[in-house]
């Protein structure tokens, strides 16, 4: 499974953003797909993710309610919609593919084993 994330940009304190990541390859359909960030100075950590299996839906604490996860499989995207962006989301963005599907271990970084390249995302003040 291949992934290629865009959408990026620099944007104000409240704004919307919306990242797209296009995924293609053999059995593409039977990989969970999430998005993790990284700040510069800091660890990448997870932000979200979509099983598979069930569809459903996980947000780390800090962008629930203000994020959004969603997959289109008839066009081979995953998009993260991001609103009322902080200072404190501005990251590399990368989306990422498991062959896992359950919550103990989508949210360990090391069983997440397809990954994108980063699409930068700057919020200013």
């Amino acid at each position: 499974v291949q992934l290629q994330a865009s959408g990026g940009g620099l944007v104000q304190s409240g704004s919307s953003l919306r990242l797209s990541c296009e995924v293609s390859g053999r059995d593409y359909r039977s990989y969970s797909v999430g998005w993790f960030r990284q700040a510069p100075g800091k660890e990448r950590e997870f932000v979200t993710y979509k099983s598979y299996r069930d569809g459903k839906t996980y947000y780390v604490d800090s962008v629930r309610g203000r994020f959004t996860i969603s997959r289109n499989e008839a066009r081979n995207m995953v998009y993260l919609q991001m609103n009322n962006l902080r200072p404190d989301d501005t990251a590399n963005y990368y989306c990422a593919a498991s062959p896992y599907y359950s919550y103990s271990d989508l949210t360990s970084t090391i069983k997440w084993t397809n990954w994108g390249q980063g699409t930068l995302v700057t919020v200013s003040s």
